[in-house]
């Protein structure tokens, strides 16, 4: 195995395993355990493997327990100051750009794009070949199929009681996006809500319904528009 490029202030913890040609920027902090793939690029002041810390008055209580390290798969990018989480694995050439946070007990599929600034947080599944542009938030136990389109903005949600009495605690419930589907810039889609495969959120809407296999849905709150049309169905791209 060939050692990787190491840059300045570098910090390894015990146990961390590298693949070949494996380079590594400025500052960066690798957690013990963590696995890194052949061909992954770190750039400076990423954080690698970290153990999540909760405030004691968290709604999710922690146990305390470490989480398993995380993977980092062949090809992979990790931006300039991005922050990827213990137990979380990226499968192949997964992009993650500067800033990005990757949670706990997240999986990313493989050539996703995860863009800078976005937010994925615990307990996510994102397919394969997404992208998830500039500054989206996307909320805890959420699931996202192959070939996900998320605009920049994009909030979505999991709390329909908003911080609010007992009865939540164990309905928190994410966001399903299936294969194609598409959310415009600034839309905001609420807990547990589904978008089915091609369903397209026009941009700035408020999703308060499931949104029907290769629908448009405009406004707010969302409503059916129109049918997507046949050139932009995932069906019909090269």
């Amino acid at each position: 195995m060939k050692s990787p490029k190491i840059g300045r202030n570098v910090v390894i913890g015990e146990g961390v395993t590298f693949g070949e040609d494996v380079t590594i920027g400025h500052n960066v902090v690798i957690y013990e355990g963590t696995v890194i793939g052949s061909g992954v690029t770190i750039q400076d002041n990423a954080v690698i493997g970290k153990q999540p810390v909760r405030p004691r008055n968290s709604a999710l209580k922690y146990s305390g327990e470490k989480l398993p390290p995380a993977v980092i798969g062949n090809g992979c990018t990790i931006g300039t100051s991005a922050i990827i989480y213990a137990g979380a694995r990226l499968a192949e050439e997964v992009f993650v750009a500067d800033l990005a946070t990757i949670r706990e007990r997240v999986s990313i599929g493989r050539r996703t794009i995860v863009g800078r600034g976005v937010a994925v947080e615990n307990d996510c599944v994102i397919g394969e070949r997404c992208k998830l542009e500039t500054n989206c938030y996307i909320t805890a136990y959420s699931e996202l199929g192959d070939f996900v389109f998320v605009a920049p903005g994009v909030i979505t949600t999991n709390d329909n009681y908003m911080a609010r009495s007992k009865e939540r605690f164990g309905k928190f419930k994410g966001v399903t996006v299936r294969t194609g589907g598409r959310i415009g810039a600034g839309a905001v889609v609420l807990p547990g809500r589904t978008i089915h495969e091609d369903g397209t959120v026009a941009a700035g809407s408020v999703v308060t319904r499931d949104v029907e296999k290769e629908w448009i849905v405009l406004g707010s709150p969302a409503k059916p528009l129109r049918p997507v049309p046949e050139d932009q169905l995932l069906r019909n791209q090269e």
